[in-house]
């Protein structure tokens, strides 16, 4: 176990850049999220989570494909460069490193793999912060997650009074910790902080079985009746992967991309003739909760929930997924 005092902080980050990109949460107009360290910012570690979750480090929210070029009959297409660029993420919470973990089953498992997303993730190391404390709106542990010790995590980080300890948890991790050199010493016995105890506190089990059985439950339509359908939960939400593709035409030249979009949308499944299987609030509410509660433990074996308390947290209506966690495993069927 290392320690580097708090003083030295922005010298280990400035280590790190020589190499690759480093990305930590710093303030921006009054709130904190991850942008690049260029010497200096005003850090936030100290601040609890992020408003923005770290996925679009991984999965941009516009991103180009590929280009084309059309000459008479013949097209050509230009796909583009491998995304090389090494990068350090430090400052993740353990809630923000499993969501990286249900990003990783989406975009790279079930027999496709997203390019995009597997050069960015391989090409980053992930530098996770534990949480001593806990936001009224935090609920990881309902989902076992350890506040303490990130999934994943190359290095572990925990706050002291007067800096941090680190510990190398793959081979990546010991060789940031190598690049330190003098700027760590030996932890000696310096004891490890308490992890936070989040006093929100929801149970899980049996939630999917139960939703199992509540397609067509009215509860729906009573729930939906306050969602002002405004996708917030969604862009907030670190493990939410929804994207559209889209072209831009420009004479005989164009190129594809895609961006980020949320099945709070009544356009998200419009069809071209019109018709649209989710055409009202009910539906769409209904699915965003089914999806983490339900498609997503079938799928892959886990909830694509972390807790993380963002969606609760700015929801400009109080829609609550602990309260409907709740509600849902008392509903009669």
């Amino acid at each position: 176990m290392l320690k580097i005092n708090r003083t030295k902080l922005p010298e280990l980050l400035a280590v790190w850049a020589r190499g690759a990109r480093v990305f930590v949460p710093q303030e921006r107009e009054g709130t904190s999220v991850f942008t690049p360290w260029e010497g200096e910012g005003q850090l936030t570690l100290g601040r609890g989570n992020t408003l923005e979750p770290p996925k679009d480090l991984f999965f941009p929210r516009t991103e180009t494909m590929y280009r084309y070029q059309v000459d008479g009959a013949a097209a050509t297409l230009a796909t583009l460069p491998p995304l090389e660029e090494q990068r350090v993420l430090v400052g993740i919470r353990s809630c923000d490193a499993r969501s990286l973990l249900i990003m990783d089953d989406a975009f790279l498992t079930k027999g496709y793999v997203d390019e995009f997303y597997r050069q960015r993730r391989e090409n980053t190391r992930i530098v996770a912060l534990a949480c001593t404390t806990a936001q009224p709106t935090c609920f990881c542990t309902a989902f076992g997650i350890d506040p303490g010790r990130a999934e994943g995590a190359d290095v572990q980080m925990w706050p002291l009074d007067d800096g941090y300890l680190l510990e190398a948890l793959t081979d990546a991790g010991q060789k940031l910790l190598q690049q330190a050199g003098d700027l760590l010493a030996e932890a000696g016995d310096t004891p490890l902080p308490a992890a936070a105890a989040p006093k929100l506190k929801v149970d899980v089990g049996g939630i999917t079985e139960k939703l199992q059985q509540m397609f067509e439950h009215p509860y729906w339509t009573a729930v939906s009746r306050k969602c002002l359908g405004c996708g917030a939960c969604t862009y907030l939400c670190p493990t939410c992967y929804c994207f559209d593709i889209q072209g831009e035409n420009r004479g005989d030249s164009g190129y594809k991309f895609r961006c980020w979009d949320s099945c709070m949308f009544s356009e998200y499944t419009r069809m071209a003739g019109g018709h649209n299987p989710r055409p009202s609030k009910k539906e769409r509410l209904r699915n965003r909760f089914l999806h983490k509660l339900q498609y997503f433990p079938e799928r892959y074996g886990k909830f694509a929930c972390v807790g993380c308390g963002r969606c609760l947290d700015r929801c400009p209506v109080n829609v609550d997924i602990t309260r409907v966690i709740r509600e849902v495993k008392e509903v009669t069927l």
